[in-house]
């Protein structure tokens, strides 16, 4: 299984990023910013294997200016399982208390079962996720050390703002902003060339976090997965989220059902995007926001959805 081919890019002023594949699904942008005598890393991956060629990527630059800090933007896998190569005791790994509450060992082997499953949740994620391998992960490696609302680091002289925008995406997005540089690194707050998701909401908050985002005024953004970006790729991410919030709502008032709603949305607009088979969590989370007794959608149930939106095989009794 050979780990998917990433690609170095220098941002100016001292900050990078490792821009994985064509950032599909698992296939997350991670960053570095170097310092005098210390680094802050971005994120980590979603396998051993991945997280490994990025640091190696990285070290001519590391080398004198060693990780002294990990922050890792949120709690899906994607973005932190691979911590597991920076524990050991020199590196401050950092998240926010809510996403932390949740970058849990279960989370991690929950996860690592989804390969073997023998149903259309198995199907979808070897088809999305096949070249990433999760067995030799061995433990979870947690935030050492969480905050909320907002954490400024000083990095070798540098100042690195941490902004919490969650819940969002997630439990606890958190966007990393280097002020002297005009970078952000988003996490998955935003999405380039692929449909956001919105696996908690609410919406409304996604769409401040794009406005936090805006307000600084970046040159530069790193979104979660995909090509970089700037300001034109966050109002690209906001105009998705405005059309499917106001779609699912009209929706919900008309009494359509979830799926109902799916089938009659409109994205020709968006036919850019690619993993559309988002669509199902998206308006999924906005029905749960205007009806708070729906009971909550598991992740699996989310995989499940979107796997049948795709057409993988009817479902069957799972492994």
């Amino acid at each position: 299984m050979s780990p998917t081919p990433g690609q170095r890019r220098d941002l100016g002023a001292g900050c990078h990023a490792w821009i994985l594949g064509a950032g599909h699904w698992g296939e997350n942008n991670t960053g570095l910013v170097v310092a005098d005598g210390e680094s802050l890393l971005v994120d980590t991956h979603m396998d051993l294997g991945h997280t490994a060629d990025m640091l190696a990527a990285f070290a001519t630059l590391t080398e004198e200016n060693p990780v002294s800090r990990l922050v890792n933007t949120h709690s899906d896998g994607d973005h932190w399982f691979g911590n597991e190569l920076l524990d050991d005791g020199d590196v401050e790994i950092i998240a926010s208390e809510a996403a932390a509450a949740v970058m849990t060992a279960e989370s991690v082997a929950t996860f690592q079962t989804l390969w073997h499953r023998d149903d259309r949740i198995g199907d979808f994620v070897r088809d999305r996720c096949g070249h990433f391998d999760l067995s030799t992960i061995t433990r979870a490696a947690r935030p050492s050390r969480t905050f909320s609302g907002e954490l400024t680091l000083d990095v070798g002289g540098r100042t690195v703002e941490l902004l919490e925008v969650g819940p969002a995406h997630t439990e606890g997005d958190v966007v990393v902003h280097v002020p002297d540089a005009a970078v952000v690194f988003t996490g998955d707050i935003v999405f380039a060339g692929a449909a956001p998701l919105v696996w908690h909401g609410p919406v409304s908050r996604c769409l401040a976090a794009l406005d936090r985002i805006a307000s600084l005024q970046p040159q530069v953004v790193v979104p979660g997965h995909g090509p970089l970006t700037d300001l034109r790729g966050v109002e690209r991410a906001r105009s998705y989220l405005e059309h499917v919030l106001e779609h699912a709502t009209r929706s919900f008032e008309h009494g359509l059902s979830r799926a109902d709603a799916v089938a009659a949305v409109d994205l020709s607009a968006f036919a850019d995007l690619v993993e559309h088979e988002r669509i199902e969590t998206n308006i999924d989370t906005i029905y749960r926001e205007l009806d708070p007794d729906r009971p909550v959608t598991t992740r699996l149930e989310h995989f499940d959805h979107m796997a049948e939106h795709l057409g993988f095989r009817p479902n069957e009794v799972s492994a």
